[in-house]
């Protein structure tokens, strides 16, 4: 697994990408800030079952995510505690650059809603669903 992670962190860094899939010689990417290109694959059931992941910002809503797609490594340009503590309880491999108490909204000040909406929860399937609702309520702003 690790030479995944290292593959898609490579791929991270190098393709302008804000986040990587790998899993033999199959690779998803995307650019898209946030949690959205998570949501657009499990919209799509792209089966990404025993990938690693590679994302600049792993909160904890991601991390719910990452669960739910069933990637098995993650690595993160920053992950907050909450994430971090998330994906090791349920098996996943983690490593990372930085290490935050939390992930900040984009403004820099206060936290970012996913992390905010997610942080009671400890369900993958309530929290997908509390992900998808804050999304929505986002996006019709």
């Amino acid at each position: 697994m690790t030479a995944l992670v290292e593959r898609a962190k490579r791929l991270l860094a190098d393709g302008g990408y804000t986040v990587v899939l790998c899993r033999g010689d199959v690779t998803y990417t995307d650019t898209r800030r946030g949690v959205e290109p998570l949501l657009r694959w499990l919209d799509a059931a792209t089966d990404v079952t025993g990938f690693a992941a590679a994302d600049k910002v792993v909160g904890k809503a991601a991390a719910f995510l990452y669960l739910r797609l069933g990637v098995t490594a993650v690595y993160a340009g920053v992950i907050s505690a909450p994430a971090y503590d998330l994906l090791l309880a349920h098996g996943v491999s983690v490593t990372y650059d930085t290490f935050v108490p939390a992930i900040r909204n984009r403004a820099g000040d206060g936290y970012c809603p996913m992390e905010t909406v997610t942080l009671p929860l400890t369900d993958p399937i309530e929290a997908e669903a509390a992900i998808r609702k804050r999304w929505a309520e986002l996006n019709t702003k």
